[in-house]
């Protein structure tokens, strides 16, 4: 966080700097093409597990490279450890100054290099996912899943909008509020959203029935770092997710898949969130808790 994305008590997060978008035809100046691209991400970072997921579900590990940042990032940023083998960079700084040397904010995760033209194509996380989901359908291996369908993507993109405003940013919106009155706004708009995703979810397996979709994948991430950390460190402490039936069974329900549960690593999430935001949690420590068995029968194929 930087004290640009405070203002009157409230967060608001930065903008997305690069937002070139790959394309199958190639018309952005960017093709979808196998080995041309890398993918930036953090196990900690919940924008960028959503393209780690996606990105599994769809069978593009040989086709998009990975690169995994630390967990700690101080002010240089986001460190990569043993530098990078492909760019060479030893933090993300550095592959965003190539880029525009007069870069000024948060070096962010998830965000993907082209190794032909030696630059950052996009951080924009919203749609990283789903330029993965139709842009590189060629390269999706067989029997993939389709998670923006196109009938319904008017759907999805609404549910998206609703989540990522109280639920994905609000969680953010409540640990760093620096106002009370901005603090219990962004706790009363997220749990009043919960609660109506408890609801939606009593009478279908998925968030738009009986099928993943990206949906999902933009809810799950949120709801895996719930009680670990925004519970405690953001302050979103009405309700935890092991206190809803219907939302807490969904989130094992997704972590039974393995792009789900593959890409979930609560060692880095602690970390990160306990270590890394001292404006919060002054000490750094980390706690060793909760005790949650994401293992336990969900039951939601009824």
């Amino acid at each position: 966080m930087t004290t640009q994305e405070v203002g009157s008590g409230r967060f608001v997060r930065q903008a997305n700097r690069f937002t070139d978008r790959i394309t199958a035809d190639g018309t952005s100046g960017f093709p979808a093409e196998s080995g041309r691209y890398r993918l930036f991400v953090s196990y900690a970072c919940p924008w960028a597990q959503r393209s780690m997921i996606v990105r599994e579900l769809l069978g593009l590990e040989d086709v998009i490279g990975l690169a995994v940042v630390d967990p700690i990032r101080d002010e240089r940023g986001w460190r990569i450890p043993g530098r990078d083998p492909v760019t060479g960079a030893e933090f993300l700084s550095e592959l965003y100054l190539a880029t525009d040397p007069s870069f000024e904010g948060r070096y962010t995760v998830p965000c993907i290099w082209d190794t032909e033209t030696k630059r950052l194509v996009t951080n924009d996380f919203p749609n990283i996912t789903t330029m993965m989901e139709t842009e590189f359908t060629e390269y999706h291996r067989p029997g993939a899943p389709d998670l923006y369908p196109e009938a319904l993507r008017p759907e999805i993109d609404e549910l998206n909008g609703l989540v990522y405003t109280n639920v994905n940013n609000g969680v953010y919106k409540a640990g760093f509020a620096t106002d009370q009155d901005a603090y219990e706004e962004a706790v009363d708009a997220l749990f009043t959203t919960l609660d109506d995703l408890e609801e939606r979810l009593a009478t279908r397996r998925y968030l738009l029935g009986d099928q993943i979709t990206e949906a999902d994948v933009r809810l799950y991430t949120t709801l895996a770092r719930f009680d670990a950390v925004y519970y405690s460190h953001f302050k979103c402490s009405l309700r935890r997710l092991v206190d809803y039936p219907n939302l807490w069974a969904y989130a094992r329900d997704l972590y039974s898949v393995p792009a789900f549960a593959g890409t979930t690593d609560f060692d880095h999430i602690k970390r990160h969130y306990y270590v890394t935001h001292r404006h919060i949690n002054p000490t750094g420590i980390v706690p060793k808790g909760p005790l949650v068995d994401w293992t336990t029968p969900h039951n939601r194929e009824r």
